[in-house]
């Protein structure tokens, strides 16, 4: 019995040193940065073959052979149709050296190009948004695209949905296409049901079922916030379909204020092409918009970016890179996740190094524990390379916004954190020139108004076991 025992033990020994050889081995030859290599080392070391798993779910980028194929082969029409289309080479693009970094990076990459607007509203307000959205539903003639991270119903949120169901029934085709791990409780409500009675075609983005995670990565989300009305008009931002007067009301954090912006033109169009690619990977529906206006309709540009697994390797982080760069004067950046590449770190505290006022608006209260320390790991970093840092107190700060010396605004989906660089779908637009930032700017000082400023001697007095975990969580922030 004691033999049997021992040759037991000396097998799973063997088994657990092969797997967590071959674990280690896969982590070391994939190319991704020190940091995040390092990060993945810990855990599989620290949580004995859980690690080893956990590594093998959610450690690689993979995702899926139909996904993957499908997206490959959308590749050349999607950019043929885009491009075929919107040719404004030939008109002037504002906003100087700061636009041009940008477009040239993605014209250079991914073949894009900028799209005209001639009107933009910036939309601040929940109630703002939620009139603005229902009144366009209400016009709608033709189409409805949907897409968004979160649906959670109550509020507001239901005369939208109630608003789709009467646009469906009188004709107008209605498709929705909501992340499925972002809004579970969605799939299993009477809404849903609802929605498809009436004829809407609702879609589970990247669905998480047990079997896929076995075939590839499960922790992949669609982070896009889109509402695209007949092609022509389209809101795209930060807000999930998500009314905060019900949505986390038991959060310490507060309420959630989040940022559409209202666009009409190509770039309507643009971000209608957009939809079209999420929905092709997910139902292998071909549905580009019809409508195309004209460059002589627009007198602003912008550029959209859209980012994810698969589309254009690091684009925004590129982006958000050589806009940091090429500033000179002054940086403004509000997002609700810091937990930042190496990168984009170091270029921040350079840019504030050699005088340009940098400036970051968080939330003081997080609703993420683990990255609101992780965020902290980097506060005294930033504060000693002359950062200064706003702790926004009216709720959750969840705008996505980064301003450049007044002439360049990056605004979307995307938080300045890993997930958001290098795993989300996520969607950006770049507004180029004054006139296209003035509200981007109006906005993010009225978010300063409310914010207090972090002391560095102040917080180099926090405790020790605060310090320790911060570090604990910075060194984990490759992961989060």
């Amino acid at each position: 019995m004691d033999n049997l025992h021992n040759i037991i033990g000396l097998t799973l020994a063997v088994l657990y040193w092969l797997l967590t050889a071959a674990v280690t081995i896969r982590v070391v030859i994939f190319r991704r940065p020190v940091s995040g290599t390092l990060a993945w080392l810990l855990v599989i070391y620290i949580l004995p073959v859980f690690g080893a798993i956990l590594y093998l779910l959610l450690g690689e980028l993979n995702l899926g052979r139909k996904r993957a194929a499908r997206a490959q082969a959308m590749i050349e029409p999607y950019l043929d149709n885009l491009n075929s289309r919107f040719d404004v080479d030939s008109i002037p693009m504002p906003g100087g050296h700061l636009a041009l970094a940008v477009h040239q990076l993605l014209a250079s990459r991914m073949g894009l190009g900028t799209l005209g607007y001639s009107r933009m509203q910036v939309l601040k307000s929940p109630d703002a948004i939620f009139m603005q959205v229902i009144e366009d539903i209400r016009q709608s003639r033709e189409s409805i695209r949907v897409e968004t991270y979160i649906w959670h119903a109550g509020g507001r949120v239901d005369d939208v949905a109630n608003e789709l169901i009467a646009a469906s029934r009188r004709g107008v085709k209605v498709s929705v296409l909501i992340d499925h791990a972002g809004s579970r409780p969605f799939f299993r409500s009477k809404w849903r049901k609802a929605m498809v009675d009436a004829g809407i075609e609702v879609v589970p983005a990247l669905p998480v079922k047990l079997l896929r995670a076995l075939v590839h990565r499960i922790d992949l989300r669609m982070h896009r916030k889109l509402l695209i009305i007949d092609d022509r008009i389209a809101f795209t931002g930060s807000m999930n379909m998500a009314d905060p007067l019900v949505f986390k009301r038991k959060s310490k954090s507060g309420p959630w204020v989040d940022i559409m912006l209202r666009l009409d033109g190509q770039a309507a169009s643009g971000l209608a092409k957009v939809f079209a690619w999420d929905w092709e990977v997910e139902t292998g529906q071909r549905c580009l918009p019809d409508y195309y206006p004209a460059p002589d309709q627009c007198n602003q540009w912008l550029s959209i970016i859209p980012s994810g697994p698969g589309v254009g390797e690091d684009l925004i982080g590129q982006a958000v890179l050589s806009s940091i760069y090429r500033a000179n004067h002054r940086i403004v950046i509000s997002t609700p996740y810091f937990v930042p590449s190496e990168a984009i770190f170091d270029a921040l505290c350079q840019a504030a190094r050699r005088g340009v006022e940098v400036i970051l608006l968080l939330p003081k209260r997080n609703d993420s524990v683990m990255v609101g320390w992780a965020s902290r790991s980097y506060f005294e970093l930033l504060l000693e390379a002359g950062v200064t840092i706003q702790q926004f107190e009216g709720g959750l700060l969840h705008t996505k916004a980064m301003l450049m010396d007044d002439e360049l605004a990056l605004v979307g989906s995307l938080n300045l954190d890993i997930r958001s660089l290098q795993l989300n779908f996520e969607l950006t637009v770049a507004l180029f020139g004054h006139d296209s930032c003035t509200g981007i700017k109006a906005l993010l000082e009225s978010y300063m108004s409310s914010c207090t400023p972090l002391d560095l001697a102040h917080w180099k007095q926090r405790s020790r076991p605060a310090r320790m975990l911060e570090r604990l969580m910075f060194f984990m922030s490759p992961l989060l």
